[in-house]
């Protein structure tokens, strides 16, 4: 297991209420919005109550893995996603370079709040695009220059944190025992 300098304060989620589920009734705005928050509201409370060294602690050797490393993952994805290739916004990538593209789980400097905090703004920041946008909007793979619309879009990160949230379940578990929903 990997040490890390950091101060022993506990992460605290910052959820403006209880995590409930998707409304099983909705129309298809309703459902892609609700359920993408509710993945975004579940990984945040695998990570409630560590400190930062055991966010930061590689738990399933030989993987990179970490819950920090993942918050910098899903923070890069959300950039990357809704105000990059959707939203067409010039902003600078997070975490990634073409000379280390795997630095969001290798490179875990910087403080663990602040990791959070930027992912937080960037949640909001997508909820904001997508609030704007219809579900017919498009958007265009940088790498392609194909056209994808903002329901695709949304499948897809509901994936990613659908995927991820296995992952930081077994992580979890092994820092502390702590397993969930």
């Amino acid at each position: 297991m990997t040490e890390h300098k950091v101060s022993p304060v506990a992460y605290s989620p910052r959820l403006t209420g209880e995590r409930t589920d998707p409304a099983p009734l909705a129309d298809e705005r309703q459902a892609l919005t609700e359920s993408l928050d509710y993945y975004r509201r579940t990984f945040e409370l695998k990570c409630a109550g560590l400190d930062p060294g055991q966010l930061s602690e590689r738990a399933v050797p030989p993987s990179t893995l970490t819950l920090h490393g993942l918050v910098r993952h899903l923070t890069g994805v959300e950039r990357w996603w809704f105000r990059i290739q959707f939203a067409g916004e010039d902003v600078p990538l997070l975490y990634y370079s073409d000379d280390d593209p795997d630095q969001d789980f290798t490179a875990l400097d910087g403080d663990v709040g602040e990791a959070f905090s930027l992912w937080h703004a960037e949640c909001e920041r997508s909820r904001e695009i997508v609030a704007a946008s219809s579900l017919e909007q498009t958007g265009t793979r940088i790498s392609t220059g194909e056209p994808f619309t903002l329901r695709w879009l949304m499948l897809r990160i509901i994936g990613e944190y659908a995927r991820h949230i296995g992952q930081a379940d077994l992580i979890r578990e092994r820092i502390d025992g702590v397993t969930g929903e």
